[in-house]
């Protein structure tokens, strides 16, 4: 069994493509997040040595445990893939996605719509198993393609059989998208039906939500992703959950301001170029605002924010409008 599941209940960061890069693993990580998944990484673009794939596999050593997932239609390619990652990189484990929904990626073969075809999924699960052993392999399913040909339980089974040590349930199909409620009786299934961790996946927003999918299921962590993207001080609300028993307010706002600064100097230190790196974290503010007050207005200045100073008057401006009052907090 992978060791962190031998002590405690794990929280895994899921894998977003143009999130999750390194900077964002790291400060989910200082709030208890315990196992982290690169982003999606294609086998073409290892072989091909892609400078944006090579940027994808960067990771620090305070990260780990971390996994390098793979996706791909080959399995020939898939295997020599892993063996080139772990070759380069030495992730902990190596994590196949079978549940990517985006057409880009399932009408070349891969992701999710490898669940329309088991004899593939098994051939790429065992290829890859077989060509890292004896390092852990798992695996992201979805429930299945579409509401009429949901197989969660049989891609599990087949998995488990080909020497997968974990698989994570994403409770969509992959026509629903990121649409709709995620069927979480679907999840406990798999739970039931394999021996394997079964990591459970989907509208997981608060501490809980975890006390209650975690207290009607066998499933043996959680992972979280777009709620962390918004607010990733949940993995810290849902660590003092699991080690207390008691649930922790909100951060006050002064503290989400603080977060969203240090994230932004972060970036612009692993970047190297402030202007750069502003733009770049454009899409991550727009998550941050979420919720937040004068949401609207704090999207269209952080569509043009260029500088930590620029943020840092939005900030102030936003917390002076709040009813929180106190100052920016310093970092």
């Amino acid at each position: 069994m992978l060791p962190w599941f031998q002590d405690r209940f794990p929280l895994y960061l899921a894998p977003m493509a143009g999130i999750t890069d390194t900077t964002f693993r790291q400060l989910c990580k200082g709030y208890g997040a315990d196992v982290m998944v690169s982003e999606f990484v294609s086998a073409e673009g290892i072989f091909r040595k892609n400078e944006r794939t090579m940027e994808y596999l960067d990771f620090e050593e305070s990260e780990r445990p971390l996994g390098v997932q793979l996706f791909g239609g080959d399995p020939d390619h898939l295997a020599e893939a892993a063996k080139i990652v772990l070759d380069w990189k030495r992730p902990y484990f190596i994590d196949i996605n079978f549940g990517f929904p985006v057409n880009k990626v399932v009408s070349k073969n891969g992701g999710s719509s490898i669940l329309r075809d088991c004899p593939l999924l098994a051939r790429i699960a065992g290829a890859i198993v077989k060509a890292v052993a004896p390092h852990p392999v798992t695996a992201k399913i979805r429930i299945g393609w579409s509401a009429e040909t949901i197989n969660a339980t049989t891609t599990a089974r087949i998995l488990e059989d080909c020497g997968i040590q974990a698989v994570a349930v994403h409770g969509r199909t992959k026509e629903q998208g990121y649409s709709g409620e995620a069927d979480w009786n679907v999840i406990a299934q798999v739970a039931e039906a394999v021996r394997i961790p079964v990591i459970g996946n989907g509208d997981i927003a608060t501490a809980h939500d975890v006390e209650r999918r975690k207290n009607s299921t066998r499933i043996a962590g959680i992972m979280i992703g777009r709620t962390a993207m918004q607010h990733p001080w949940v993995f810290r609300e849902i660590r003092h959950y699991l080690d207390t028993g008691t649930h922790l307010a909100p951060p006050p706002l002064a503290e989400i301001w603080a977060h969203i600064r240090r994230h932004c100097a972060m970036e612009i230190a692993r970047n190297g170029s402030e202007l750069h790196a502003m733009q770049s974290m454009r899409t991550q503010l727009m998550a941050y605002s979420r919720g937040m007050e004068g949401a609207r207005h704090l999207r269209e200045k952080f569509a043009h924010v260029a500088s930590l100073a620029q943020l840092d008057d939005i900030a102030a401006e936003n917390i002076a409008q709040s009813s929180a009052g106190p100052q920016l907090a310093a970092v």
